[in-house]
C-alpha cells in the first residue's frame, strides 16, 4: 500500500491507483470531461490538473499514478485559473442554445462553468459552426456537432467497450468533429451508449428529443426486462407516460452501459396491442366481459374439467413473487406438478440440478470474468447478452482474461478470443468430451476423488484440433470460468451437453482450477423461474419433487399436500392435450404457439385442451386460441424481484399504473384460486418475498429493504455430485444438407421486443443469414428475397450474407412473429434440414439446399 496526501488528507491506496481515484476516495471533487471509469485515461481535456509537490508542471490526475509519500493539492489559485481558462476555450465555440438543448439541466459543461468557469469570456470572434442543422445519424441518435467538446468519450465507448467502431473523428484540434461513416450510423448497434456518456448535448436520443426536461420527469430505478444480464436502468416518466431510459455508472452489473433493447426497447409498455378487459369464447369468438362475468364462467368450466389433468406454463419474464405463487397455485389448488417455464425447450432437471447445485457461482460477473480463463459455450453472446459481451471484452483487453469460444455461431467477441472453436449444432457435447479427455490425459495419472468412465480420445473425424487447443488453454490457466448459453437446451443433445459440462467442471476442480460456472440466460428471470420451482421435477430451491423432506417442509408451510410424482414439461403437457387428457391448461405471460417447435402440433394441442386459460398483458397468438383471457399488468405496472444470471436478486419497480381493466398478476392468481374455493396465503408481494426468503435455501436471510441499489446475491446451496463421469456421446456426422438454427438477434429478444416501435424502427427486416460460400454455390446475393423450406413448412425473408458464418448453416432469428419460424421446425429435431432458393424463381435442385442453375 502507498501513502498519499491530498489537500492535507492522508490515505493509503493500492499500487497502480491514480491520483484522481485517490481523491475520489477522499470525497474530493476533481472535475473531468474525458475521463470514464471503465476506460483507460486519455488526459485530453486537462480539467483534472493538480499540483504535485516536487513536480514543476500541473499534472493530469486521471493519468498520474500515485506514489508513496506523494503530496497533492487540487484547489490552488493556479489550478483554478487553469480550469477557468480551459472552460473559456471550450465556450469560445460552444453555441449559446441552452434553452433548446435536451441536455439542459444535466449538462456537465453547464455544471463545470457554474463551478469553475470564467464570469466573462476573453473571446470575441465568431463561433465556429460545422453544420447549421442537427444531423440524424440513425433512427435513434441525432447529433449537433457544434456542441461537441472533443472529449472522445463517445468514440472510445463505441470502440473499446461496445466493440462496434461506428464513430470516429475527422480533422484535428478545435476543428475535430465526431461523426459516423459518411455521416451515418447504419452499421452500429444503436445502443445509445454514446448518448449516455456525452457530457453535453452533442449526441442526443431522437425518441426523447423535445419531450421533457429532467425536472419534469419522475424517475424510477428498475431492472431491464429483456435478457438475463440484469442491467440496472432508470425509467423516466412524465404524467405517467413513458419518456426515456438512462443508466448510472455506480449501480448494477452494467456500469452505465445498456444495449439497444434496454435503452430504446421499453416503449413496448405503451403498445396498442394490450388486452383491455377479460374475454370468454362464445360461438367461436372471444367476447369482452366483466371480471365478475369471467369469474362466473371460469368457475363453472373449472368444475367441469377438474377430473382431468391440469397444467401450467409461466413466463420467465415474470417477477419471482408471481412465479412462486403460480407454482404454489398449481401444486396446492390444481394438485399437479405439470408446470414449466419455457416455451422453447425442455430443461432436463436430472442433469441440470446437480450442475446448478455443485458448480453455479452466485457471485458478481466482474469477479468470475476476472478469472484467468473464460470459456463461452454455445449461442451468440453479442446478440443474446450484449452487455455481458461488453464486460467480457473489457476483461480481455484490460485485465488480460483469456477468452475461449466454443459455439456453432460466430460472435463479435471472437475477435478478442485466444481460441475459437466452431462446432456443428448439437456437437458441443462431443467437443467438450474431447476437452475433458485432453485434460485427463495431460494429468498423466488418475485424478483423485472421482471414478471415470472410458472418456478416451475424440473419435476419428471429430474435425479440427480445436478441442485440443481448448484443453491446452484450460490446462495453462490458473482459474477458469465457464459461461453457458441456454441456446444449448434447444438441442436433443442437451442432456449429453450438460453431462459433459459437469465432467469438464469436475475435472477442472480436481486440477485445482477453482472453476466457476454461470448460464447466459436470454430471458430476464429464467434463473428466478428455476429457483422458484417452476419446473415439473423441482420444487422451490431446486429440490427434487421426490425429496420427501423438502416436500414436507413446503406442505407444512403451505397448509396443503404436494403431489410426489414429477410432473409433465410443456412437451408432455401438449401430448396430454392431444390425447384428450388435459382439462385446464393455464398459460401466463408466454406464447408457445409462436415459440415452440412445430406450430401445427401446438395448434392442434391447444385446441384439444378442454379449457385453455391465458393470462397476459398482450393479445398473443396463444391468447387468440384461449377460451378465457385474463388481462394482466405488464412490465413496469407491478413491483417484484428478478434474479439475474449471476444469482443477483434485484428490485423490479412499478413506474406506471395498469391500463384499461388489467389487474396485477398476483391478484389474478388469487382470483383463480378463489374460484376453486381456496385462498393462497400470503398474497401480497412483500409477504411473498418474505416467505421465499424463509423457505428457499438460496434466498434465506434476504430482506427486500436490504436489496439496495445493486440488489443482493443469493447463496449457492451445494448438492452432492456424482463421481462417475459419463462416456462422451458420438461425434455428429457432417450433414450434407443445409441445417437451420435459430436464436435471438441483436435488436429483438423473444417477442416482447417486437411490440416496441423504436426497436422495429432500428431492427433489420426479418432475415436469413448464410455463409458466403453457401450463397455463392446457390447463386444468391446479399439482399435477395429467399425461400427457406423444410419438410414442415416454408418462409420467405431477406438474405444476409455473413462472411464469418460457417458453411452448411442457415440462421433465422426467432423474434419475428410474422415469419412463423416454428412452422418449419419439428419437435425433438434440432437443427432442422432445409432447402434455400431465391424467391419468385423456378430452380433445379440436385440435392436439398444445393441449387445448380435457374430454369
Amino acid at each position: 500500500m502507498l501513502k498519499v496526501t491530498i489537500d492535507e488528507q492522508t490515505l493509503e491506496v493500492e499500487a497502480g491507483s491514480t491520483v484522481l481515484q485517490a481523491a475520489q476516495r477522499l470525497g474530493i471533487d476533481v472535475p473531468t470531461f474525458c475521463y470514464l471509469k471503465r476506460l483507460p485515461p486519455l488526459a485530453s481535456c486537462r480539467m483534472c490538473l493538480v499540483e504535485i509537490e516536487g513536480v514543476r508542471r500541473l499534472q493530469p490526475s486521471c493519468a498520474t499514478a500515485a506514489t508513496d509519500g506523494m503530496v497533492v493539492r487540487t484547489n490552488t489559485p493556479l489550478i483554478e485559473e487553469t480550469r477557468s481558462s480551459m472552460l473559456d476555450m471550450l465556450l469560445a465555440n460552444h453555441p449559446l442554445d441552452c434553452p433548446i438543448c435536451d441536455k439542459g439541466g444535466e449538462c456537465e459543461l453547464q455544471d463545470m462553468v457554474m463551478a469553475y468557469g470564467p464570469r466573462e469570456s476573453q473571446f470575441r470572434d465568431d463561433k465556429r459552426v460545422f453544420h447549421s442543422e442537427d444531423i440524424r445519424l440513425s433512427p435513434v441518435i441525432i447529433m449537433n456537432v457544434n456542441r461537441c467538446i472533443q472529449c472522445q468519450r463517445c468514440v472510445r465507448m463505441c470502440e473499446e467497450v461496445v466493440g462496434a467502431v461506428a464513430l470516429g473523428t475527422v480533422e484535428k484540434g478545435m476543428d475535430t468533429a465526431v461523426t459516423g461513416f459518411e455521416g451515418s450510423l447504419a452499421s452500429c448497434d444503436q445502443c445509445g451508449n454514446c448518448v449516455e456518456v456525452c457530457p453535453v448535448g452533442a449526441l442526443m436520443s431522437f425518441p426523447y428529443r423535445y419531450k421533457a426536461r429532467p425536472w419534469d420527469l419522475v424517475e424510477t430505478d428498475t431492472v431491464c426486462p429483456h435478457c438475463g444480464t440484469g442491467c440496472q436502468l432508470t425509467v423516466g416518466t412524465r404524467k405517467g407516460e413513458f419518456m426515456r431510459v438512462r443508466s448510472k455508472w455506480d449501480e448494477g452489473v452494467n456500469h452505465e452501459t445498456l444495449c439497444v433493447r434496454g435503452r430504446f426497447g421499453l416503449d413496448f409498455v405503451a403498445s396498442r396491442d394490450r388486452i383491455k378487459q377479460p374475454m370468454i369464447r362464445q360461438d367461436g369468438a372471444l367476447v369482452p366481459v366483466s371480471w365478475d362475468e369471467a369469474g362466473d364462467y371460469l368457475r363453472r368450466r373449472l368444475l367441469a374439467v377438474e377430473s382431468k389433468d391440469a397444467g401450467g406454463l409461466a413466463s420467465p419474464r415474470l417477477p419471482n413473487e408471481v412465479l412462486y405463487q403460480f407454482q404454489k397455485l398449481m401444486r396446492t389448488v390444481f394438485r399437479t406438478n405439470n408446470i414449466d417455464c419455457s416455451s422453447r425447450w425442455a430443461a432436463p432437471f436430472d442433469t441440470l440440478g446437480p450442475l446448478l447445485g455443485t458448480f453455479y457461482s452466485r457471485t458478481p460477473l466482474d469477479d468470475v470474468i476476472g478469472n484467468d480463463c473464460v470459456l463461452v459455450v454455445g449461442g451468440n453472446i453479442t446478440e443474446e447478452n450484449p452487455v455481458t459481451e461488453y464486460l467480457l471484452r473489457d476483461g480481455a483487453r484490460r485485465r488480460q482474461t483469456g477468452l475461449l469460444m466454443l459455439s456453432a455461431r460466430p460472435s463479435r467477441l471472437d475477435a478478442d478470443a485466444r481460441v475459437v472453436v466452431r462446432v456443428p449444432p448439437g456437437g458441443e457435447a462431443a467437443s467438450l468430451a474431447a476437452v475433458v479427455a485432453g485434460l485427463v490425459a495431460a494429468a498423466g495419472q488418475a485424478l483423485p476423488g472421482a471414478a471415470f468412465a472410458d472418456i478416451g480420445r475424440p473419435a476419428a473425424g471429430a474435425g479440427s484440433d480445436g478441442p485440443d487447443r481448448l484443453a491446452a488453454a484450460l490446462k495453462e490457466g490458473r482459474s477458469v470460468t465457464v459461461l453457458v448459453s441456454v441456446d444449448l437446451l434447444r438441442s436433443p443433445e442437451a442432456r449429453a451437453t450438460l453431462q459433459q459440462l459437469n465432467n469438464l467442471l469436475h475435472v477442472l476442480r480436481l486440477r485445482g482450477k477453482g472453476p466457476a460456472m454461470q448460464f447466459l440466460f436470454d430471458r430476464a428471470n429464467q434463473m428466478g423461474a428455476w429457483d422458484m420451482g417452476v419446473l415439473p421435477a423441482a420444487l422451490p430451491g431446486l429440490r427434487a419433487v421426490a425429496d420427501d423432506a423438502g416436500r414436507a417442509t413446503l406442505a407444512r408451510n403451505w397448509g396443503a399436500e404436494i403431489p410426489s410424482e414429477p410432473g409433465a414439461d410443456l412437451d408432455a403437457m401438449l401430448d396430454l392435450c392431444v390425447g384428450g387428457r388435459m382439462g385446464a391448461l393455464y398459460i401466463v405471460g408466454t406464447d408457445p404457439l409462436v415459440a415452440y417447435p412445430d406450430r401445427n402440433f401446438v395448434t392442434r394441442a391447444l385446441g384439444a385442451a378442454d379449457l385453455l386459460i391465458v393470462q397476459d398483458a398482450f393479445l398473443t397468438d396463444t391468447a387468440g386460441m384461449a377460451e378465457v383471457v385474463l388481462p394482466a399488468a405488464g412490465y413496469g405496472e407491478e413491483s417484484g424481484t428478478f434474479t439475474n444470471n449471476e444469482g443477483r436478486i434485484q428490485n423490479v419497480r412499478k413506474f406506471r399504473e395498469p391500463v384499461f381493466e388489467a389487474r396485477g398478476n398476483l391478484a389474478i392468481v388469487d382470483f383463480v384460486a378463489a374460484l376453486r374455493n381456496q385462498a393462497l396465503r400470503p398474497s401480497t408481494q412483500p409477504e411473498i418475498f418474505d416467505e421465499i426468503a424463509r423457505l428457499v435455501p438460496a434466498y434465506q436471510g434476504l430482506t427486500q429493504d436490504g436489496l439496495g441499489a445493486d440488489g443482493a446475491f443469493t447463496k449457492a446451496v451445494p448438492t452432492p455430485s456424482a463421481g462417475m463421469l459419463p462416456a462422451p456421446p458420438p461425434v455428429p456426422t457432417a450433414a450434407d444438407r443445409l441445417m437451420l438454427i435459430t436464436g435471438d438477434c441483436l435488436f429483438h429478444n423473444g417477442y416482447l421486443s417486437e411490440r416496441s416501435d423504436m426497436l422495429n424502427t432500428v431492427a433489420n427486416d426479418p432475415y436469413v443469414a448464410m455463409s458466403a460460400q453457401d450463397t455463392a454455390e446457390l447463386g444468391l446475393s446479399d439482399g435477395d428475397q429467399v425461400i427457406v423450406r423444410s419438410g414442415q413448412g416454408e418462409l420467405t425473408a431477406q438474405l444476409k450474407v455473413d462472411r464469418q458464418f460457417p458453411k452448411g448453416l442457415v440462421f433465422v432469428p426467432e423474434n419475428y412473429r410474422a415469419l412463423r419460424l416454428n412452422s418449419l421446425l419439428r419437435r425433438g429435431e434440432y437443427p432442422c434440414a432445409v432447402e434455400v432458393q431465391k424467391a419468385h424463381a423456378t430452380l433445379e435442385v440436385d440435392r436439398p439446399g444445393r441449387i445448380w442453375r435457374g430454369v
